[in-house]
């Protein structure tokens, strides 16, 4: 418990996802007083820890929805402000795949949406054109297009530099403080918590896979339903990124963008992910089989995967609902905003959502005054496009070598107000124990740095 009085905000941000850390990095430099609460004990805890890391341009959203607009928006702000914020970005450009004459057929109405959605700069393709940037590919191409502005990003480090920024600017985060009651009083919300009573003039709720429930705590009735839907994953050793120059995407359908081929920032080749229906909201359990499918589909795209080893398998959950666009849920009256059903392209809308969001309830608070000179601190850099730290001198040793993650590097992650909790907070903001062994080899020793630190220990061989 925080105290014995209740503490009072500007704005409440429920979820600390990546939507939720640019909603309160906005707010923060809006000139807001901002608290962002997060019912586990560390952040990105939900559907924002697992996905593809794509950077998308929208050219396939439907023209003239919200979600359009916001990763337009998003996609324009990245670019933007991702160098001061030290987050990297890989201009790899994606080829939409035609493997038939059907999904060929439906091209053209797909460029047309693209272009409805101001992506002009797209390019038709033949299969042989195909072929002749990607060498690699299966020879059963028939068509596509190229999408050059759909980039790679570091999916973790992003949403970790939107919360540095809102902290450096004032904002406060509260880890383990599940909201648990609602109470407007005609002025501000009353909000019981974990951590103790939180007041708030204005509330957003960024709740992912649970923002269904959490909408229906403020309102009384949600106005939609999540129906998780998970995604598996397959991670290939590093040799075989260097198979592949674009993301390679498919021709999309109305439930799902299907499964992606494409390097990653940390320089690993990713495929996936799958699109499957189920009902737990907390767990994204990994099946064999489905990873043995996985890999096959892969193997067709790409066949010299077939020749390169697997590094990992992970799957996570998107936060879908009974229909396919977001949810959004403004009351002017008593400023509470739902960000809901913000699916597999939140981490490229999350930006655009902000905005939408501060704009929204700016015009509530008319006392707002943006920050003149606000805090840019950088995220270190994990990914493979700039200088690791172990390239850099007084590094105190590489604690995890698959990975190539340095002693110095770990320690700074525990650190500070936004120090990782867990391990797996401390794998995302570090990439330890990621590689090919697994923390086979260095677990024991990050068990004793992160003796006392995380709120599982790891424990110790031989205790």
């Amino acid at each position: 418990m925080r105290g014995v009085g209740m503490e009072s905000f500007d704005a409440a941000v429920i979820g600390a996802g990546v939507v939720g850390c640019a909603a309160a990095r906005r707010l923060a430099l809006c000139g807001a007083r901002v608290v962002v609460l997060e019912a586990a004990a560390d952040i990105l805890d939900g559907a924002s820890k697992g996905n593809s890391a794509i950077l998308h341009t929208g050219f396939d959203a439907p023209p003239g929805s919200l979600e359009a607009a916001c990763i337009a928006a998003g996609h324009t702000e990245y670019l933007e402000i991702h160098e001061r914020l030290g987050l990297p970005l890989d201009r790899a450009g994606a080829l939409v795949l035609a493997w038939s004459q059907d999904e060929a057929a439906r091209l053209p109405a797909l460029m047309d949406k693209a272009r409805a959605n101001g992506v002009a700069t797209i390019e038709p393709l033949t299969g042989a054109a195909i072929r002749a940037l990607e060498p690699e590919l299966a020879p059963g191409v028939v068509a596509g297009f190229r999408v050059p502005g759909e980039y790679l990003i570091d999916p973790w480090s992003t949403p970790l530099a939107y919360l540095r920024q809102a902290l450096a600017n004032g904002a406060q985060l509260w880890r383990s403080c599940a909201v648990t009651g609602a109470r407007w009083d005609g002025k501000i919300w009353h909000l019981d918590t974990a951590q103790g009573p939180v007041g708030a003039r204005a509330v957003i709720a960024a709740a992912g896979l649970w923002g269904d429930r959490v909408e229906a705590m403020f309102t009384g009735q949600a106005t939609f339903t999540i129906r998780p839907r998970k995604g598996q994953f397959v991670v290939f050793d590093k040799p075989a990124a260097g198979l592949v120059r674009h993301i390679l995407l498919p021709v999309p359908t109305e439930v799902t963008k299907g499964i992606v081929v494409c390097r990653t920032v940390f320089g690993n080749l990713l495929v996936g992910p799958t699109a499957e229906e189920q009902e737990g909201r907390r767990h994204a359990p990994l099946d064999t089989a489905t990873l043995g499918r996985l890999r096959t589909l892969g193997e067709a795209i790409l066949p010299a995967l077939a020749d390169h080893e697997v590094t990992a398998v992970y799957a996570g959950l998107r936060p879908a609902s009974e229909r396919p666009e977001y949810r959004i849920t403004w009351d002017a009256d008593r400023r509470f905003l739902g960000l809901g059903a913000i699916r597999s392209t939140g981490l490229s809308a999350a930006l655009g959502l902000a905005r939408h969001a501060a704009e929204l309830i700016a015009a509530t608070e008319p006392g707002w005054r943006a920050l003149p000179e606000p805090a840019w601190p950088r995220v270190p850099n994990i990914s493979e496009g700039a200088a690791r730290d172990w390239q850099c001198p007084g590094h105190g040793g590489i604690l995890c070598h698959c990975e190539l993650v340095t002693r110095r590097e770990v320690e700074a992650a525990l650190d500070g107000p936004l120090g990782a909790r867990t391990l797996a907070g401390l794998k995302r903001r570090t990439r330890v124990t990621m590689g090919r062994c697994q923390g086979f080899y260095c677990s024991e020793a990050l068990a004793r740095l992160t003796e006392g630190r995380l709120t599982e220990p790891m424990g110790l061989t031989g205790d």
